[in-house]
């Protein structure tokens, strides 16, 4: 999911990115920020859920991560965090310093 947020970061809108199979998911930039600049949002964030229940974020969620905010820098639009949820827990990389 990515929620789209105004320039007070309250949340204009929620959208479903992409649905993952047990063990991937394809979010590629374009489709989160076709969203944000559609519905004018200047900051975002990202989550989604490990099936597995362990929310520790995995290579390929650090480096979606890293092309997001790569992606983001060049629209003006910033990630302000990507949170992985698991089993009732959760990991956010920004807390992590991960980004």
């Amino acid at each position: 999911k990515v929620l789209l947020m105004n320039p007070k970061n309250e949340v204009i809108k929620i959208d479903d990115v992409s649905r993952g199979s047990l063990d991937a998911s394809v979010a590629l930039p374009r489709e989160v920020f076709r969203r944000a600049v559609r519905d004018g949002a200047v900051n975002v964030i990202v989550c989604h859920n490990h099936p597995s229940g362990d929310p520790e974020p995995s290579r390929a969620d650090i480096a979606l991560t890293r092309r997001l905010q790569d992606s983001g820098e060049m629209i003006g639009i910033t990630l302000l965090d990507h949170i992985v949820f698991g089993d009732g827990r959760y990991v956010s990389l920004k807390e992590r310093n991960m980004m």
